[in-house]
């Protein structure tokens, strides 16, 4: 069975993808930005330099072969327009520093790892709506992040698709983490549900179920798909 570095999996999302690629028999090496109860990886993705630390972790920790890589880790921190132009700009840095870079760090060694050993290899990127439609007018930092993994994940599928290293996207809308929850009470509550279908968020464990078939099953055809998983809040 492959393994699969799976970055942000203490909780929420990450931490139900890891399960459910767990019960599928897969070695799943976990990241967590902080110390954690559950057998991670420790990187802080505001420093530059925690992608490759981890990259290079993970592989001695998978005995150098890593077969796939999920890209689930960030941040979301409302950054008011009015805000101090210096507290602004740092918000938005460590936002896409977390969102955005560390992703394509990882993403990069990821590619380079299976270039070398002559292989192909699979990246599943947790995105959001957000990437689609944009958010709240305090997040545009967190969706421009999203609009640039997209853009990203789309890049890596056409470039290497022929090498049979391919590249999935999900796009969760609102899901039932504590992230969601504390955006949820900040625009309104259950308010904000009108705006959904559904009439309901999304499950961590419904996220994870998408996210463990592109990493395991997607057929190569796919690559550079994104998968909307929003109650139909956004349909393109």
């Amino acid at each position: 069975m492959p393994n699969v570095l799976v970055t942000g999996s203490s909780r929420g999302i990450g931490a139900a993808i890891r399960a459910a690629l767990e019960k599928r028999g897969a070695t799943v090496i976990g990241h967590a930005s902080k110390q954690s109860t559950v057998s991670s990886i420790t990187a802080d993705f505001t420093d530059p330099k925690a992608p490759g630390q981890l990259w290079d972790d993970a592989l001695a920790q998978a005995g150098g072969r890593i077969d796939i890589l999920i890209n689930n880790a960030g941040i979301f921190e409302a950054n008011p327009l009015r805000s101090d132009d210096a507290d602004w700009l740092e918000l938005w840095e460590r936002t896409m520093t977390v969102n955005l870079t560390a992703s394509a760090q990882l993403s990069r060694f990821a590619v380079q790892h299976w270039r070398e050993e002559g292989r192909g290899g699979r990246m599943v990127h947790v995105a959001s709506r957000a990437g689609h439609r944009g958010d709240s007018p305090w997040h545009w930092h967190y969706a421009a992040s999203k609009g640039g993994m997209l853009a990203m994940h789309k890049t890596i599928a056409r470039a290497y698709a022929r090498e049979h290293i391919f590249s999935y996207a999900v796009a969760p809308g609102f899901t039932d983490t504590s992230m969601a929850g504390d955006y949820l009470d900040s625009r309104g509550g259950a308010d904000l549900l009108k705006d959904i279908p559904l009439g309901d968020v999304a499950t961590p464990k419904e996220i994870a179920t998408i996210a463990t078939f592109c990493a395991l099953d997607a057929p190569a055809s796919m690559t550079g798909a994104v998968i909307d998983a929003n109650g139909a809040s956004y349909v393109r």
